[in-house]
């Protein structure tokens, strides 16, 4: 189910990127077919000419925070980076000048991962990721006139096009590759997806500021800036596929001492009249585990990958440990926004961490992961004394922070 829409009722992150309603949305185009939208917003509140050369120029930002490309190649980074100087021991910072000389020759500046190091697009990708529940990243392309960054390739995770600043000229093309994963990437078809971008396109369009525009992964897409600097954000949604549940699936296919059994010696197993025996003999024992597979378990496993995938919102560490010090019954306290703990009767694991539960917590916690707003003293099961000290670890554990 995709969510849109705060607590608060403000614009929800997925309204940002289409104009549809977001059950029309998942069912006419989400994982099947483009959508442009045209105006619908300003982006400039996330991104803008302002925060890209502030990005360049005073965050310290090192490979591979960023890279350039010019007609379709990726530029080695020595070409705009240098050692970061005094007391920064490293030779791959940003250098600010040389990405001034890469953009006046021409080349696209791609800030990487702003997800994790721009606190607008930090905000925006937390509530998106929430919205969709599929993990999201965060680029952005700055692209001089007339140039074009990268040929004709597609990606193997949705996007998202947030047309920032200046116009770009898009040219889509349908896949060669439907619903490509991670080991399938472009390069693989290089000679198909250059046929297929010969062909008409099914959009061709110029994106201006506010436009938007999705594509599901596989897509094939180039862009090109015109008459002015472009600058566009770049949304990538990482979906879970049903591919992830097979892989899951066939990890507890080790559990099954049936389908660990040894194929026999002294046999030529290359042999299609040999090995057709066991083949069936190990399809059938594999369906057989696959009709009694426990959805609990898979759910947990995904919820596993989500938990690696996805990161939660900015933590303070040092407003938090205050707040451990000075927490009382009537402290309004929240989940975390965007952590997934894992509840068992014995633990809450969280992303690289456990919160060990005693029996008494168990109950507790469940009102913790449920996610509403709660204080020590609503947690039920506990006395005052022992819900504090709940909340403490909880606090200290970055489980929950203030509401």
């Amino acid at each position: 189910m995709i969510r849109s829409g705060t607590d608060d009722g403000t614009v929800g992150a997925l309204a940002r990127c289409v104009a549809l309603p977001p059950a029309e949305f998942a069912s006419r185009h989400w994982g099947r077919a483009p959508l442009l939208t045209r105006g619908e917003h300003d982006f400039t509140d996330l991104l803008d000419a302002a925060a890209v050369d502030e990005l360049v120029s005073r965050r310290g930002l090192r490979t591979p925070f960023l890279r350039m490309a010019m007609d379709g190649t990726v530029l080695d980074r020595g070409t705009y980076t240098r050692g970061g100087g005094a007391g920064a021991s490293v030779n791959d910072q940003v250098a600010d000048d040389l990405v001034l000389t890469q953009l006046a020759d021409g080349a696209t500046l791609v800030l990487q991962a702003l997800h994790r190091t721009w606190p607008p697009l930090i905000d925006f990708g937390s509530r998106l990721a929430a919205e969709l529940g599929h993990p999201v990243q965060i680029n952005a392309y700055v692209t001089p006139p007339q140039n074009r960054g990268f040929a004709p390739h597609y990606d193997v995770h949705d996007v998202f096009v947030l047309q920032v600043a200046g116009r770009k000229h898009w040219t889509i093309h349908s896949p060669v590759v439907t619903d490509p994963i991670d080991d399938q990437p472009w390069e693989q078809h290089r000679a198909a997806v250059q046929a297929r971008a010969g062909e008409p396109p099914v959009i061709d369009a110029v994106l201006a500021p506010g436009d938007t525009l999705y594509l599901p992964r596989g897509t094939i897409h180039a862009a090109q800036a015109l008459g002015e600097t472009s600058i566009h954000l770049t949304v990538g949604v990482h979906p879970i596929t049903r591919y992830h549940l097979v892989r899951h699936l066939l990890q507890a296919a080790q559990d099954e001492p049936s389908l660990r059994m040894s194929l026999p010696p002294m046999v030529d197993l290359a042999s299609p009249d040999v090995l057709a025996p066991h083949l069936a003999a190990t399809v059938r024992a594999l369906a057989a585990l696959l009709e009694t597979a426990p959805v609990a378990e898979q759910a947990r496993r995904i919820g596993e990958l989500l938990q690696r995938q996805t990161r939660p919102v900015p933590l303070a560490p040092l407003a938090q440990l205050s707040l451990a010090d000075s927490v009382d019954l009537g402290t309004p306290l929240r989940l975390r926004a965007g952590e997934r703990p894992l509840p068992t009767d014995t633990s809450l694991s969280t992303l690289g961490r456990s919160v060990a539960l005693s029996a008494a917590e168990v109950e507790a916690a469940k009102t913790v992961v449920a996610g509403a707003v709660f204080t020590p003293g609503s947690l039920p099961g506990l006395d005052p004394a022992a819900a504090l000290g709940f909340a403490r670890r909880l606090l200290l554990a970055g489980v929950v922070t203030a509401a």
